[in-house]
């Protein structure tokens, strides 16, 4: 993912003392990221959670950021129009981003808009 270039003037991307090879070496096992992707009702959840269950049982961290729990926090503002289901996929991917560079593994399910 590109960072984008800052609304504000003031802002500045702080780089963590602690890197991902630390992280990873603490986790015992490399970070990785899976997308599940679909269109809305096709059944993204049920292999996502699947997956963090089977990679949780071999000791390594995961989080699923499920698309419909997200909307009733971070993208709560969005609704269903095009624009909103791209919105809400690139909050997400933000949010994924610096999750992920602080984390680990981390599955989550989302949706595509439409099928492209």
């Amino acid at each position: 993912m590109t960072k984008q270039t800052p609304t504000s003037g003031n802002v500045v991307w702080h780089q963590a003392s602690v890197t991902q090879e630390r992280r990873e070496r603490l986790n015992g096992h490399r970070a990785a990221n899976l997308w599940f992707a679909g269109l809305s009702g096709s059944g993204k959840s049920t292999p996502a959670h699947a997956v963090e269950e089977r990679l949780h049982g071999l000791g390594c961290r995961t989080f699923v950021f499920d698309g419909d729990n997200v909307r009733h926090g971070l993208c709560g503002d969005l609704s269903f129009p095009l624009e909103d289901r791209y919105e809400n996929i690139r909050r997400i991917g933000e949010m994924e981003h610096l999750f992920f560079a602080g984390r680990g593994d981390c599955p989550h399910r989302l949706y595509l808009p439409h099928a492209q």
